[in-house]
């Protein structure tokens, strides 16, 4: 059946329409020239650059004299014709003019409309104001940068918490391979504060990026094993820039391991407290009649921050009849409170073989060491609470005179190498008030 010439004609006025509806919702300006440089095009994008509306620009010969200078209209004119005549796109910049007299220098990209015998039937020109442009290119030569060569890990999380896009550094930080972590759940690459680092993620999605940055401790596992890692964090929300309403795409987070440098500012603040510590308790033990006192108040002055319990145990008067330690002084077990002497002159405390203060006797020196089974402080007569311990030998005037010992729960960290100098600092002072008090009054010592 053949078509009316009324149907032709509607379906030619909905082709255009459909077509003009598509030309003006480009985000890209765009015009066309027929063979002879007539504009037969002009969307809104166009009419929003430059000012010329549609109904202004259609049907004009050319650019010159209106969007054009003159004496850049022949060069323009010059450049979309040679585009015409050949194949593929060229891009180009143009001065054009806006209505209001403004020039705005344009960047286009042309490509020449063939007609059905093959010859050249026109030209279209997508352009853009070359500022904006540039803007476009700065933010994805940014973006790819970031995932490429930035000294800080970059990484896009999509709204399920899932990474989506890691750089070289972020990958290298969560032990994996760029491609590796990709759509993997955190809580599989971030061993101990994963809900930390996902809780704000979750606050970025709901509320918006915070004013500050962030200092998260997580502990991450890696090929070598777990590492325990502080990372400096910013965070971004990610939203369409295409929807009439923000529409969050996930979050842009970047971070810099910065581990190194709070474990030395908590190595200077711990040193600086204790050596603080130190000063004051020196000066208390001045002002104690009783050398005895005098060590009980370094051992105080000591647990602070330092351990939960101590214990001071002195050799006997006669190790050659089994009295080998002598329990001096201890802080309560039960409630905090002062190192208190014990009443009496103390009693003998029986140690096993291979007690830790019985090794550093023997050894004259320090020894460290953390509980095993549930009964481990209970065997060797320690506070049920107690974890980890740290003996240290009382030594003066080259003589061996008892054991200090510091004793931590379970929920502190173990005794380390800096800890055991620490505990040395407070033993030699200890041990001179214990020789004092065995010179004046013949105690525990020999």
């Amino acid at each position: 059946m053949t078509a009316s010439k009324s149907e032709t004609a509607t379906g030619e006025r909905g082709s255009d329409e459909l077509l003009a509806a598509l030309l003006d919702g480009m985000d890209a300006a765009l015009c066309a020239f027929d063979a002879d440089g007539v504009i037969t095009h002009w969307n809104r994008e166009a009419e929003r650059i430059l000012g010329w509306t549609a109904e202004e620009a259609v049907g004009r010969p050319g650019l010159g004299g209106w969007a054009a200078r003159a004496e850049d209209a022949a060069e323009v004119w010059e450049r979309l014709a040679g585009v015409m005549r050949a194949a593929g796109r060229q891009v180009h910049e143009f001065p054009l003019l806006r209505k209001d007299g403004g020039r705005v220098l344009v960047r286009t990209q042309s490509a020449g409309v063939r007609g059905a015998d093959g010859r050249p039937a026109g030209v279209y020109c997508a352009f853009s104001d070359v500022h904006a442009q540039i803007d476009l290119e700065r933010s994805i030569a940014l973006s790819e940068a970031l995932f490429e060569d930035a000294a800080w890990g970059v990484v896009l999380v999509d709204v399920d918490l899932r990474p989506a896009l890691v750089n070289g550094h972020a990958a290298r930080a969560l032990g994996a391979g760029r491609t590796a972590v990709l759509g993997r759940p955190l809580g599989e690459l971030v061993v101990q504060g994963v809900e930390e680092l996902e809780g704000a993620l979750q606050h970025v999605l709901a509320q918006g990026a915070p004013r500050g940055l962030a200092e998260l401790w997580v502990t991450v596992r890696t090929a070598e094993g777990e590492r325990r890692r502080c990372w400096r964090s910013g965070f971004l929300r990610l939203a369409s820039p295409l929807a009439e309403e923000p529409v969050p795409l996930g979050v842009g987070w970047l971070f810099q391991d910065v581990t190194e440098d709070k474990l030395a500012a908590q190595e200077a603040d711990r040193l600086r407290f204790r050596s603080s510590q130190l000063h004051r308790a020196g000066g208390a033990a001045a002002e104690c009649e009783d050398p005895m006192q005098a060590a009980a108040v370094y051992l105080d002055f000591a647990l602070a921050g330092f351990a939960d319990h101590v214990l001071l145990d002195l050799v006997g008067p006669d190790p050659a009849r089994g009295e080998g330690l002598v329990r001096a002084a201890a802080s309560p077990s039960g409630a905090p409170g002062p190192v208190a002497r014990v009443a009496g002159g103390g009693l003998p405390v029986r140690y096993g073989p291979g007690h830790p203060a019985l090794q550093a006797v023997d050894r004259a020196g320090s020894v460290r060491a953390s509980a095993a089974s549930e009964a481990w402080a209970a065997e060797r007569q320690w506070p049920r609470d107690a974890a980890h311990a740290l003996c240290m030998v009382l030594r003066s005037r080259g003589r061996t005179l008892g054991v200090v010992t510091f004793l931590r729960c379970a929920t502190r960290p173990a005794f380390e190498r800096p800890d055991a100098a620490y505990a040395e600092s407070v033993a030699v002072r200890v041990a001179g008030s214990v020789d004092l008090a065995s010179a004046l009054g013949g105690r525990p010592g020999g």
